[in-house]
Formats: structure tokens, sequence, C-alpha cells
């Protein structure tokens, strides 16, 4: 049980991947040649076929989640598997000593890829660049059995974004001081897919902890000065940093830096405290990476990890991954099958030895002392031996996920020419519900169902074999064109869309037809017609207290973007109080008040705490300047700049309850 706060219900609008399938990455002339390739490759955002979450607040209540815990006589691991299967704590039995960072709360809070993410403990973020799909949504989890009939937990999904099939099988046999966790994912499909991966570790962060790894060169990143991006540098110097950059607690600011360890033959990265005691991980060589995250010591740090769970609770992260950085993009050859194995356990080491200048010297210390524990050799053994009993029939199902899986698996079966995932991947098909049965009647009986368009449009599909499957139907309804819509956006044909959801209207209008019309229309630089099909949109929506929330932000979006204030004014007072009271309507209100003038309006929506700050978002800071630009300018409208919003902030220094400024 924890205090947090509800996810609430999915946003049924669909979210389209951004126009250009590659993240703009920038890499600092320091950066080599070598590390140049694949840098920002499809890493583009994107979200489809899920959905986002973004229905929380901040009022928290005592919820209850199921557990699963591993335990010996050194460690007990205990997991959620429905929250992604996140490895909550890694407690120290005989020292009664938490070596995870574990959340005392469950706040969600926007940082992820569907927005929803908490923090604390350990994340397994397969999918894409953003955290992953699954960090607030359930996965399947069974009880298995190792070699040596010691019970196990198997986590696993279908992902449905790269349509990769993954699992991670843990254990922590008698005797063992470290929690195994042995991943695989495989690639059905004969065709290449981009592919993601970092296991992300939070753990507390103290005044003297020290991040070391076997390798000083960093891929580093620097968004404060005029040349931002990512460069080359080595530990434990930065040109970013005066001091130590082993030592988070030496940053003013948010920061990350990469460990480049792709010639170490047993990869490992360690976070210590004053005593020379904390987390370490170490894996076979594919996971080749290591990543130091810090939020930094500055106000807008503090606030974020404040804000992320209680006062007391700091925490840094290490992260381990397959590329250079988490921009790189990977290529996963058609028919692929990858897997390794990492292991977690509490170091306990001499701090003078720690915590020596010379960071060559105190990472080498803790190399030799991992190395009386573990070795490369002892890891690869441990691999195959794990990937010997990876498709072991389950001992038992403790948690279902998804109904995906088992369409997807059913789907391969109908089309009798695609390769089937193992048996470690056993979706029962219990799990298909309504959401999942429309697609296999798609799939099997050449139907698709036509619900009234007052009603939420459901889940969303993508990918050219439902695409054709679409196209096949001997007679489309208003429902079958707009998925096809759907699909065709996502897969960058958006003529297509438009054509689609335009068939959809013609034979029955519905709101969620117009909306993605909106869209298209505002990506084409179209905003009139944009508006206009937003405003055909709302009088199509479910009415009063069910007109969906995220239709209206994005409406009120458009007209703010297109600057048309008193109409954005007008609309807001006509939403139901719920959705007008929502948080993202309320700061886009207090953009809208500043710009009508009203500064007390403004004053009021600064006042008040908000669940759905963006992680690099500083609207509402940016709010504060501007309005004390309008005081200044006695009421007078001033057009706001960078540099301007930052003397107004140096002069009257913003409440920390709205400052989330990362730099």
């Amino acid at each position: 049980m924890l205090p947090g706060a509800p996810l609430g219900a999915e946003n049924p609008l669909p979210v389209f991947r951004a126009a250009n399938p590659d993240h703009a990455m920038q890499l600092l002339e320091s950066v080599p040649d070598e590390k140049r390739p694949l840098a920002g490759w499809q890493a583009g955002y994107r979200v489809l076929p899920y959905r986002m979450q973004d229905q929380y607040h901040r009022e928290r209540t005592p919820l209850t989640f199921k557990a699963l815990v591993l335990e010996n006589e050194h460690l007990r691991a205990t997991f959620l598997p429905e929250l992604g299967g996140r490895l909550v704590s890694l407690l120290h039995l005989p020292e009664g000593r938490e070596i995870l960072s574990r959340n005392p709360v469950f706040q969600p809070a926007n940082l992820a890829i569907r927005n929803a993410w908490f923090s604390g403990g350990i994340e397994w973020n397969i999918g894409h660049y953003g955290h992953t799909f699954y960090t607030c949504a359930p996965v399947f989890a069974a009880e298995i059995r190792g070699a040596g009939g010691e019970p196990g937990l198997r986590l696993y999904e279908y992902e449905r974004c790269k349509g990769l099939f993954w699992h991670i099988d843990f254990y922590l046999p008698a005797g063992a001081t470290e929690l195994v966790a042995y991943a695989r994912v495989v690639n059905c499909s004969p065709h290449e897919t981009p592919f993601y991966w970092w296991t992300n570790v939070a753990v507390p962060e103290t005044p003297g902890t020290r991040v070391l790894a076997p390798g000083s060169q960093v891929i580093y990143v620097d968004f404060s000065g005029s040349k931002a991006g990512h460069g080359w540098g080595r530990l434990p110097h930065l040109p970013t940093l005066a001091g130590d950059a082993s030592y988070s607690t030496h940053f003013p600011y948010a920061s990350e830096y990469f460990f480049q360890l792709e010639a170490v033959a047993l990869p490992w990265q360690a976070a210590l405290d004053e005593r020379g005691q904390g987390f370490f991980e170490a894996s076979t060589p594919r996971m080749a990476y290591r990543k130091m995250f810090c939020w930094g010591t500055h106000r807008g740090g503090k606030r974020w990890q404040q804000f992320l769970s209680l006062p007391g609770t700091a925490y840094l992260e290490i992260q381990g991954g397959m590329a250079p950085t988490q921009g790189h993009g990977l290529r996963m050859p058609g028919g692929a099958i990858w897997d390794w194995v990492q292991v977690f356990g509490l170091f306990s080491g001499d701090p003078q030895q720690v915590h020596q200048a010379d960071y060559a010297a105190a990472a080498g210390y803790v190399d030799a002392a991992l190395r009386q524990r573990i070795s490369a050799a002892g890891l690869e053994e441990l691999r195959r031996n794990c990937a010997l009993w990876a498709d072991g029939t389950a001992a038992k199902l403790l948690q279902h996920g998804s109904g995906w899986g088992a369409l997807e698996v059913a789907r391969r079966r109908s089309a009798r020419q695609e390769l089937l995932p193992p048996p470690a991947f056993d979706f029962p098909a219990a799990t298909l519900a309504a959401e999942q049965r429309q697609w296999l009647d798609l799939s099997e009986k050449n139907v698709f169902p036509e619900p009234d368009p007052g009603a939420l449009p459901g889940e969303w599909l993508i990918g050219a074999e439902w695409l054709r499957l679409l196209e096949q139907l001997p007679q489309k309804n208003w429902y079958a064109l707009l998925h096809e819509g759907v699909i065709r956006m996502e897969g960058f044909d958006p003529a297509g869309a438009v054509r689609a959801w335009q068939e959809s209207i013609a034979l029955r209008p519905s709101c969620w037809a117009y909306r993605n019309l909106a869209v298209a229309a505002q990506r084409a630089g179209q905003t009139p017609l944009a508006l206009a099909y937003y405003d055909q949109a709302l009088s199509l929506a479910p009415p009063g207290e069910r007109l969906p929330l995220g239709l209206a932000v994005e409406c009120l979006q458009a007209l703010v973007a297109a600057g048309r204030y008193p109409e954005a004014l007008l609309l807001v007072e006509s939403l139901p109080e719920r959705v007008r009271q929502a948080d993202r309507v309320q700061i886009l209100f207090g953009r809208i008040a500043l710009e009508l003038g009203d500064l007390a309006a403004v004053e009021r929506v600064l006042q008040r705490e908000y669940a759905v700050v963006r992680e690099g978002e500083t609207e509402l800071t940016d709010l504060w300047a501007d309005l004390w630009l309008r005081r200044e300018a006695q009421g007078a409208p001033a057009a706001p700049d960078a540099t301007r919003r930052r003397a107004m902030l140096e002069k009257y220094p913003p409440p920390a309850s709205i400052d989330y400024r990362m730099f």
C-alpha cells in the first residue's frame, strides 16, 4: 500500500508520431567519428498504438498494488507487475538496508512517452526513446523454475510499437548475493526494426555519492551554453563543470553523461556513498554503455525531487544500455534474438579507496573488488544456462498483462506464414477483451464493428498488416475508415489519412475524425482550417462532463498558438467544471488571461500546484516572468524574450512551487 494519485482514464485521442522519424541530436566537434552513426536514428517522438496517460492529479489517497517477492537469506526483491514490473525495493537483509531509492508515494508525473511516470526502483525500458510504454501499465508475470529448481519470476509482454516480444527472468537462489536478471528480446518479423533498451536504476543520492564505472570516457550533455549538445569528455573533469563530475551533487543543474564501455569485458556501474557503500550492477558485454543522470542542486532540481516523491528522498539514476547514448538508435535484424544478463547487489568497500582523488584508481579498486564476486566468464555462463531454461513451462501465471499479445499470436497463426514467438511468451486467450476481439474478427472473419460515433473510439493499432486487412473489407464503415486514417497518418501518409477521415465523415460525422483532420491541418500549416475542424469536433463531442479533456486542451492550445485569445477565453468559460479546473486548462487560461490583461487571474493561476508539468517545460516560470514584465510596463503588452524573462526571474524569484527549471 502506498499513498498515491490514481492514473485516471487514458486519453482516447491518438497522438501521432513526429513528422521526422529521427530525433534532432546535436553532436559537438569533440565527439569521435565512430560515435556519430545512428545518432538520433528512429528516435523521434512517437506514442501509437498506445494512448496517453494524462488524467492524473496531485490528490493522494491510499492505493493498493499487487507485489511479487523473490527472497533468499541475503536479498528481498519486490516487484510491482501492475506498474511495468518495476523493481521497487531491493533490501539487503543482513544489514536491513534498502539499496535502491524506494519512493514512499506513487505520484505520476509528465516525464515519459505516454506522459505518466513515477520515480524510484528499477525500470525496464524497452520500446522507444523516453522511458517505456509500460512504466504505468501492467505486464504479464509468471512463476518459473531455475536450473536448480529454485523459484524465479518472469516478466513479459508484446511491445506493440516495434513489434517485439520481450521477457526478463529473475533468479535469487539460496546463497546468492546478487539478484540475477536474464533478458531476451525476440524480433519475429523478417524485417529490421529499431531497438531500444535501457535499464533505469534509481539510487539514493547523498552529499557524497560517487558514481564509478570501469572507464572514464563519456559522452556528456550540455544544454546550458551557446553550443548546446553532446560532447566527448573524460572523467572526472568535464567542460561543463568546475568540480569532479563523478559526484552528482557537484552539478548545479540537471545533467547526464554516458560511459563508453564497449572495450570492457565486464561492464558495471556503482553509486557509492560516503561510507563506500551502495548499489552496483554488472552485465554481459551486450549491455556496453552506462549512464548517470542527476537533477542538480539548484532550486528547480530540488523542486523536481520533492515533486516526484517527498522531501528527503533525493535520488540519482544510473542506467545500462546497448547504444552510446539514449538518443542513438540500434538496428535489430529480422528474426533476431538478443539476450543478456544483469546482476544487482550491495557493494561495501573502503571509503578512502572509493573516494580517492584519482578517479581511475578509485574505479580500479571497485573493479578489483567486484571481480572477487563475479567475472565476465561467470556471467556469460549464467547467460547460457538461463537461455537453456528460458522456454520452460511456467509453474503459475501470477499477473495478466494486456490482450494484445494474444491478438498478435492469433493474427500470426491466421496468416500462417509468419514466425511465432518462443514458448516463453504465454498469452492466454482469456486475455482477449472486446478491444482485441474486434481486431481478431477483422483478421479471421473479414468484418469490423460500427459503434455509435458518440461513444469513445477505443484503442488503436498501427502497422501495414492491419492496414491491409482494413483495406480488404468488403464494405467500409465510418469506424473502419477512422482507424485506417490513423494507421496511414502514423505511416507517414497524411494525404491518405485525410482522405480516409473525410470518407468517414461522409458516412457518419464524428468528433474523432474531425479532430484528426484538425491535427493534419495544423501540421500542414493550415491554421484557419485546423481551428474550423476543432470547432466541428467540439460540436460533436460527448456533452457535459463526458467531454474528453484532451480535446478541450488541444482546442485551447490551437487558439492560443493562433493568438485568438478572446475566443479561447469564451471556450474556457463554456467548459464543464471538471474540464475547466483541469491542470493543463488552467495553465492555458493563465496565458490567455495575461494576454487579455487580467493580471489578477494570472496570479491565481500561479498560486496552484500542478501535476502535469512536462520535464523541461518552463511555461509556469515564463508566465511569472511575463507577469512582472507587464507590471513593470504598467499593464501594457511587452514582447517577452529569453533575456528579458531571465532578468525578471533574477529580480523577482518565482515561488519554488512553480519553479521546474532544469538549468
